[in-house]
């Protein structure tokens, strides 16, 4: 197993709706910052230090849904922290919407998924038992392994590597996995896949680490890292992930054992 490699990266993504394109998130970073401190003032202030003409110009936090949010100037469908627009799945497909008090479980309305309201994605959401007894825990790892020759880079990977940790013996690669959460059509899709590189970043959230995402409608998240679909192209032995202690993109030897949130709807 190579040793993880972390590449510091921007979360600073945008996206894609429902069914296509609307745009894409922000990253949750709405406050400005001076050499050493943060401003004051907030980022629509005639006297921020991120204006354009002042001291500290054209930082994140003046920019996109976040300071939108905090204007009154963004309608959001469901609910998220900052500019973030989350609504719950639940198992049997339907749409829970905000649904603050809907709980995780394993009946037909019990909430399974998230859809990312301004990508269109739909992600697993994570369980909190161990791995021996739930398909989807927290706590399983997988080694990253696809036979597809069209989209392995070359390198097919590692099957079911004995380091993995999952409910079925023998069955702990990311490929397997796949084919699992597609069998019982996890709300109601049977489309579900590794994410890109790209789609892990949108979820990143810059306000929180250990995870950095939205823990409301991502729960259950340890703060380790997530495999992508993504050879890493220069060596493919390795294949890229996103760690999710600080929210960075970073390679693994693809016989590492690692955590996987698969995505369902059209790739970005």
């Amino acid at each position: 197993m190579n040793a993880l490699a972390l590449l510091a990266t921007c979360v600073g993504l945008a996206f894609c709706a429902p069914s296509h394109a609307a745009g894409l998130p922000d990253t949750g970073q709405d406050t400005c910052y001076t050499d050493s401190a943060v401003d004051t003032v907030s980022a629509g202030s005639a006297t921020s230090v991120d204006r354009d003409s002042a001291s500290h110009p054209r930082q994140d936090c003046r920019y996109g849904r976040d300071p939108a949010v905090n204007a009154g100037a963004l309608s959001r469908i469901g609910g998220g922290v900052k500019g973030f627009d989350y609504s719950k799945i639940a198992n049997n497909g339907g749409n829970l919407g905000a649904a603050p008090a809907a709980a995780l479980g394993t009946a037909p309305g019990d909430w399974a998924c998230t859809l990312d309201n301004v990508t269109g994605l739909i992600w697993e959401v994570k369980t909190a038992g161990a791995a021996s007894a739930e398909l989807r825990s927290m706590n399983s790892t997988y080694s990253w392994y696809s036979s597809n020759v069209a989209t392995n880079g070359g390198n097919a990977g590692t099957a079911a590597a004995a380091g993995g940790n999952c409910q079925t013996t023998n069955a702990c690669d990311t490929e397997k996995f796949v084919a699992a959460v597609n069998a019982i059509a996890l709300c109601g899709h049977s489309d579900w896949r590794l994410p890109t590189r790209r789609e892990l970043q949108t979820l990143l959230y810059a306000g929180v680490s250990s995870p950095a995402i939205d823990g409301t409608y991502f729960p259950n998240t340890p703060s380790s890292l997530f495999w992508s679909g993504s050879t890493y192209a220069q060596t493919p032995v390795n294949a890229w992930g996103e760690a999710l202690s600080k929210g960075s993109t970073g390679y693994s030897g693809k016989s590492g054992a690692h955590t996987v949130r698969l995505v369902s709807g059209a790739p970005l």
